[in-house]
């Protein structure tokens, strides 16, 4: 009986190492995924800022010159903000992502568990 116990918690302790190892990988992939989007939030705030400055620039070539310097400055400011949502759209995904459960070792903890009760009945 002894020897059975002994068994049964060697067993039990690695299955436990095991899954905080799968849980520490789990993590590990999540908090990549949120830096990714972390990095793209980051570029298109600013992107943004720059668009900003365009169209800072913009009005003010419109309406000190009236010619067509503030078209361009309009363009690259629409294009600026056409590259950030882009980047915003990326960050989101990436984000998104990352969320905070290890989903996978919950579920193998899950499994885990209803094992050793189904064990334990016979």
């Amino acid at each position: 009986m002894g020897e059975l116990i002994s068994n049964a918690m060697e067993q039990f302790s690695r299955l436990v190492r095991s899954e905080m190892r799968l849980a520490q990988a789990e993590l590990a992939e999540k908090g990549k995924h949120a830096g990714k989007g972390i990095g793209a939030f980051s570029t298109a705030g600013l992107l943004a800022f720059y668009a900003i400055g365009a169209g800072v620039a913009a009005a003010i070539l419109g309406l000190s010159l009236v010619v067509d310097g503030w078209l361009a400055a309009l363009i690259v400011m629409g294009a600026l903000l056409l590259i950030a949502g882009i980047a915003a759209l990326l960050g989101k995904k990436e984000v998104q992502q990352a969320k905070p459960v290890p989903e996978r070792t919950v579920a193998s903890v899950k499994a885990d568990v209803a094992e050793i009760k189904e064990a334990g009945h016979r």
